[in-house]
Formats: structure tokens, sequence, C-alpha cells
């Protein structure tokens, strides 16, 4: 049987000594759960934001209220913004060179789309030691489905990274 995400996630934090932080918002803790249904996640996991409205997102976060306005909540520039915010955010004993920023911001539905932003429109953005990456994906599923694919499509970019397959 074929291992979760989340599992193999932690096993490879776990092995590079790599702790990591999370901010969430569309997936409303989708991530966190996942990540602390695994025993032992405290070694690995340092927690999350779930900063779902504009204020948590400024004040939890560190996210720009120019970003919020220019660009709004979910695009790359404020997903980018939220995954360095809950890396520096987290960052106490461990060094911030040792820890993951991952962060999720997007519509998940029904409502909110817009012909610019549909529903399903999520932005997942990594900041780490080796610099900050975001991308944007078009999920076309229910409230349920697109927070799911959210949820699995950012574990996985977390492990392409600690992989080096990016």
């Amino acid at each position: 049987m074929e291992k979760a995400l989340e599992v193999v996630v932690g096993e490879l934090l776990r092995q590079r000594g790599i702790k990591l932080a999370v901010a969430e918002s569309c997936t409303g803790g989708l991530i966190g759960h996942r990540l602390t249904d695994v025993p032992g996640a405290s070694d690995y996991y340092l927690g999350s934001v779930t900063a779902y409205a504009f204020e948590a997102k400024r004040r939890l976060l560190g996210v720009r209220a120019e970003t919020l306005q220019t660009f709004g909540a979910v695009s790359r520039e404020t997903a980018l913004e939220m995954a360095r915010g809950v890396r520096q955010a987290m960052v106490d004993e461990t060094p911030s060179d040792a820890v993951i920023g991952l962060s999720v911001t997007g519509i998940a539905g029904p409502g909110g789309g817009t012909a610019e932003k549909p529903v399903g429109l999520v932005w997942i953005a990594l900041s780490t030691p080796d610099g900050d990456w975001a991308w944007q994906f078009i999920w076309p599923f229910d409230r349920a489905g697109n927070k799911a694919a959210s949820a699995q499509q950012a574990l996985q970019l977390v492990a392409h990274y600690l992989t080096g397959m990016f």
C-alpha cells in the first residue's frame, strides 16, 4: 500500500532536519489536519495560521494592505507574502534556514468567483532558504473537492522541493 503524502512529507522533513510552517486560507486548516494525523508530527511541523479574512492575513502573517488592495487575497503576491509571513512568524528556536513556509489562498466556491478569478482558482506558495515560489491552479470541483485538491497539491509541492525536483 502506498504511503499517504503527509507521511512521505513528514519523513522527508525529518530526514533533512527541516520544519514546516503553514498559512492556510481556502483550505481552512485541512493541511494542518492532515499533517497532525501523523504520529510524531511535532518533530517537523511547527504549526499553522488559518488566515481567512484580510485582517488575519495582515495581522498574523504580515501581508501588506497594499498587496491585498492591489492584487486581492487570491493572488501570487498574497500567497508569497503569506508563505514568507508564516515562515517568519514560526521562527524562534528553529533558525530560519531550517524552516519552510507553505501557503494556500483561493476561491473554494461555490460563490465568490469572477471572470478574472473563477471558483477553483488557487495560489500555493513556498518560502524556503533557497528561494520563494508560487503556482496557480484552477480546480474543477465542488468546495470540498477544491479544498482537498489544494491540500494535496500543497503537500506534493513540499515533497517536490524536499526531493530536489525544482
